[in-house]
């Protein structure tokens, strides 16, 4: 027999959005009445950082923190500290690698890198985006036209179609341009000929330049350290915490153990895809499109070779992968210490170890993405650790002789919200009638569907503001005005986290 509760407000999600909302609830000096739940164990959604059976972790993608938000940053640092203690502090060195060579990021400014032939046919294809772009008409249709219009033929074919469809899973045709913002960075011709003249390569682009990571706990660490904030009793987990449907007419939440709960309002960082699909409007869902993440990690015995490189991108065919992280580099604590002994599982070329005893350390880790659409980009599954392994040789990241001591692979169905040609469409009917018509404030990097501001701080926020927008009405700016949100890597200084 089932039982029924009421709450004031119901928090589905304890990621970064759904804590970023329990501890701006958790502010107020008349503290509402709320609940999170939660179908995982512990906290931190697609923000959660795994560990291997030997002891390596793995983040569920490339996550480091840089922020555009006072608020995000005092969260975060009463959470953990603050430190070298607690965080570990890079300055961003990022590749792209192809045409076997590393070629300095943003590709776009550095073409200098690449051979004399692909140099001429980058810079007449800038030219001629350059006067294309100076006589248009119109605004780009579409991502690919974006591309074109920016960077012109050259720089599109050698690089931006195939890495784009390599990370995104979907034809650049397929997507708009209005969510890029600071994510890609154009093309300065004058700096980019300039460059190639005086054989010189440039970094420094874009916010996350400088970034920091937890020195233990990956990022998983640091939303468990979040969750500990919070009033314990208002958080529930597992199949407590699993909503298995949404009643939205009747304001009430089915629970995973057989429990209702009935809600005044609802902040949901379900995907909406998912929401929309329980409340009957497959109109709408079927108009989103997603595409899912492979996360595949190896640890490895022996010297990190590749000094001071933080993530590295591959539009290439001769790997599965289209970014890789140096993720042994972040944090001491992503791999085990040096003094822990170990088999080795296998060679880096697949062959048995020639010694299977157990040896001590050091220890280094990658870690790699690869994107999957049954559309347009299936992958195979059951062979993804070994077709990892043979690129990552392919790309000299790894020897043949190298010894593997631990591996990882973890799915995750909704990896990235593509902005897909209808997404402004369908978020511009089916957020506000959510709101209007259900109570529900759907929020978050999937909830809300903008990848634009889909980081960690972004989507912390959009629980903050979600939080402030059902107390007191106020604009949820982060959700509203992304390109504002993002401009210039400036701060949002305009709210504050004070821990009680």
């Amino acid at each position: 027999m089932s039982t029924e509760e009421y709450r004031e407000i119901v928090i589905i999600g304890a990621g970064p959005t759904g804590l970023g909302a329990a501890s701006r609830f958790s502010q107020q000096a008349n503290e509402p009445d709320w609940l999170l739940v939660d179908s995982a164990d512990e906290a931190g959604g697609l923000a959660c950082t795994d560990v291997t059976p030997e002891g390596f972790l793995f983040d569920m993608g490339g996550h480091v923190i840089f922020s555009h938000f006072d608020y995000f940053d005092e969260l975060i640092d009463a959470a953990l500290g603050t430190g070298p203690e607690v965080w570990a502090v890079h300055e961003r060195v990022s590749y792209v690698w192809m045409k076997n060579t590393w070629v300095p990021y943003p590709f776009q400014n550095n073409i200098v890198s690449l051979p004399q032939e692909d140099q001429i046919n980058c810079i007449n294809g800038l030219i001629e985006a350059k006067v294309t772009n100076a006589v248009a008409t119109d605004k780009p249709a579409n991502f690919d036209e974006w591309i074109l219009r920016v960077m012109g033929e050259g720089i599109a074919n050698i690089f931006m179609r195939p890495y784009n469809y390599k990370v995104w899973a979907i034809p650049t045709e397929l997507m708009q341009c209005s969510w890029l913002g600071e994510r890609v960075a154009t093309a300065n011709v004058s700096r980019v000929v300039e460059n190639v003249i005086r054989n010189r390569t440039e970094s420094g682009w874009g916010p996350n330049a400088v970034f920091r990571f937890p020195q233990h706990g990956g990022t998983g660490g640091i939303w468990k350290g979040v969750a500990k904030l919070l009033p314990q009793e208002r958080m529930r987990f597992g199949q407590r915490g699993q909503v298995t449907h949404i009643d939205a007419a009747a304001n009430t939440l089915v629970m995973g153990d057989g429990s209702k709960i009935k809600y005044g309002k609802l902040l949901s960082t379900i995907p909406l895809d998912i929401t929309l699909t329980w409340l009957e409007r497959k109109d709408l869902a079927e108009r989103l499109t997603y595409s899912s993440s492979h996360i595949i990690g190896i640890g490895i015995r022996g010297v990190n070779p590749h000094d001071t490189k933080c993530w590295l991108y591959y539009p290439e065919d001769d790997c599965p992968f289209y970014r890789c992280t140096v993720f042994s580099h972040y944090g001491v604590g992503n791999v085990p210490a040096a003094d822990k002994t170990m088999p080795t599982l296998q060679m880096g070329n697949g062959d048995a170890p020639a010694d299977s005893s157990a040896k001590p350390g050091p220890y280094w880790s990658l870690m790699f993405e690869v994107s999957e659409s049954a559309k347009y980009k299936p992958v195979d599954l059951e062979n993804m650790i070994r077709d990892t392994i043979a690129g990552a040789i392919n790309t000299q990241l790894i020897q043949p002789g190298d010894e593997i001591v631990s591996t990882y692979h973890r799915r995750l169905e909704h990896g990235y919200p593509t902005p897909c040609l209808k997404r402004d469409a369908v978020l511009a009917e089916a957020l506000p009638m959510l709101k209007k018509d259900y109570n529900i404030w759907s929020r978050g990097r999937f909830g809300s569907y903008k990848y634009e501001v889909g980081n960690q701080d972004h989507s912390c926020m959009l629980g903050v503001e979600a939080a402030d927008n059902m107390l007191h009405g106020t604009k949820e700016f982060t959700l509203l005005y992304p390109s504002l949100t993002n401009e210039g890597g400036k701060k949002n200084t305009d709210l504050h986290y004070v821990k009680k």
